[in-house]
């Protein structure tokens, strides 16, 4: 697109969100000749009462209040805007009408504060890029009369149960009466190519400079007592995602190696049997400009997902990130996984995931980390977006 455009994005995630996210990876490479203004969600009623002591609820409290000025400026081209409005949280409703007639208010309330910002910051006809909020951005199409609309799939976010309750109703219309709908795997394009024929598969970047080559990390404190070899994983240790039996599979059956796993861990992952494991070694979350350094001191990195609605469809940006440093990468096949298959050893069992890292340790030489570094330096943000502008620029033209 050579006209510079006008970009309003909403999603789930913050601009303050202190875990790597697509849409903020987005929204950084549109603003390269875009204009962008990156909506945060309203707070809701229910997070204001759980969590009014956070620091991020305490800044919207203030911005509500009037306290504060909502609308930051992020670069020449991308502002951040936090809303000052309070919605209601109603995914608890059970009856249709009611709870649309709710969201629909919620709705209101949030176009209006995204058109006070427009109007200071001078936007003509706008492009609504809405990366899988089906809920509170359920109406923006019509409160905010974009020129277009697109809805972006990165998640099949009906796999969890919160998502679910309102979203099998409500997912499958916004996605029909989006212009386009963008997805990061053909899995989710699929999905999507359901309720709408111009649905497009547009890739998946990775940060590479982020992930450019760092010092193994192996002699900082966490490292203390852990020898090589080292099979680890980065992430967050969500039960709902991670097979906690391969993971106790793999140390069982590699006594001699360390499994280092570098994330915040849920309730089930802290009361496992893991930690009964002298080789597994829980090092906790850490900060996302930090983990380069500990992927590059794993000899073998491993994604033990399990199989189900809310990874089928999933990439995982991980996989990618392993790759960027060169590491062997031993991940559970899925549909979305297949894109890897020349570069990242797949398994579908516990025993494969034995064979494989067994092979990933013998296979490992300067010649195949010269190739998956390749591999991931094709997955850019600027190819990912470039798909999506081609795809932009035909229905622009279409209209």
């Amino acid at each position: 697109m050579t006209n510079q455009q006008h970009f309003i994005i909403v999603g789930q995630q913050p601009w303050d969100t202190d875990i790597g996210s697509n849409c903020k990876n987005i929204a950084l490479e549109l603003s390269k000749h875009h204009r962008v203004l990156y909506v945060n969600s309203p707070l809701d009623r229910i997070t204001l009462w759980r969590n009014r002591k956070d620091p991020h609820v305490q800044k919207r409290i203030a911005i509500i209040k009037g306290k504060a000025d909502g609308l930051i400026r992020i670069n020449e081209n991308l502002w951040n805007l936090y809303p000052d409005c309070l919605v209601e949280s109603i995914n608890w409703i059970k009856f249709p009408k009611l709870y649309d007639r709710l969201n629909k208010r919620n709705n209101r309330l949030f176009a209006n504060s995204i058109h006070s910002a427009i109007r200071s910051l001078g936007f003509g006809d706008v492009i609504l890029f809405n990366d899988n909020e089906m809920f509170k951005a359920f109406y923006l199409k019509e409160l905010l009369r974009p020129k277009l609309s697109i809805y972006y799939s990165r998640d099949y976010m009906l796999g969890v149960e919160y998502w679910r309750r309102q979203g099998e109703r409500l997912e499958p219309l916004l996605i029909a009466k989006s212009d386009l709908c963008f997805s990061n795997s053909m899995y989710l394009r699929n999905y999507c190519n359901r309720y709408n024929a111009r649905s497009y598969y547009v890739g998946q970047g990775c940060d590479i400079d982020f992930m450019a080559e760092v010092p193994a990390n192996r002699s900082g404190d966490d490292f203390r007592g852990i020898t090589s070899p080292i099979i680890g994983y980065v992430g967050s240790l969500d039960s709902n995602r991670l097979d906690i039996g391969i993971i106790a599979h793999i140390a069982e059956h590699f006594p001699d190696c360390a499994v280092v796993l570098v994330g915040p861990e849920d309730d089930a992952f802290l009361s496992s049997p893991l930690h009964q494991l002298k080789n597994v070694h829980f090092l906790g979350k850490k900060p996302v400009q930090d983990l380069p350094a500990y992927i590059n001191a794993f000899d073998v990195c491993i994604n033990p997902q399990l199989v189900n609605a809310i990874t089928v469809g999933n990439y995982p940006r991980k996989i990618d990130e392993y790759l960027a440093l060169g590491k062997p990468v031993v991940a559970t096949a899925t549909e979305t996984m297949d894109i890897f298959k020349d570069f990242v050893y797949l398994t579908a069992s516990k025993e494969g995931y034995i064979a494989c890292i067994a092979k990933a340790f013998a296979e490992d030489n300067e010649a195949t980390r010269t190739a998956r570094k390749a591999f991931a330096a094709s997955h850019t943000w600027e190819n990912s977006v470039g798909e999506m502008y081609s795809r932009i620029a035909a229905r622009l033209a279409d209209a």
